[in-house]
């Protein structure tokens, strides 16, 4: 039996989850660029984590599959990045300012709040040459992009 095991850290993309703040951020911004809301309602927005793009994950559980011999592999970006820096990038891709936005609601604080999650993917660099083709900065701007071009459809 060939059985590899992948530990795949936070992987976005705009099929994510509403119920994900990479998403529930992406949305808003939309909606608010849309005029069909005016606020977004956030919890920590210095709670960091290593976000990357489903695609480039997908790609290195493939090449996972293709060793010829199964092993253990992290897979994440080995970059981390705070909920606010994900709101500065996705607001000022359509020209404004999350500050007039974002508000911070203690109701969306967890209680048990892990403030750094970050991967060490080397071994999946090393052993399998996997790269990453999709920046921090592209993921959040594809997953703007796409949930303003669903909601124009609305």
């Amino acid at each position: 039996m060939f059985a590899t095991s992948g530990i795949l850290f936070n992987h976005e993309s705009p099929r994510r989850g509403l119920e994900f703040v990479t998403r529930k951020i992406s949305d808003s911004v939309a909606k608010i660029k849309l005029g069909k809301t005016k606020e977004l309602r956030l919890g920590n927005l210095e709670a960091q984590r290593d976000w990357g793009f489903a695609g480039d994950y997908v790609e290195a559980m493939w090449l996972m599959l293709q060793q010829d011999h199964p092993d253990n592999y992290v897979i994440g970006t080995g970059e981390t990045h705070a909920v606010r820096e994900f709101c500065e990038i996705a607001f000022s891709h359509v020209d404004l300012d999350y500050k007039e936005f974002v508000v911070q609601d203690e109701k969306f604080y967890r209680p048990a709040e892990v403030d750094l999650l970050i991967s060490d993917p080397s071994k999946a660099r090393n052993d399998l040459k996997w790269e990453l083709n999709v920046s921090f900065k592209e993921l959040v701007t594809m997953m703007v992009d796409s949930d303003l071009a669903r909601l124009k459809k609305v």
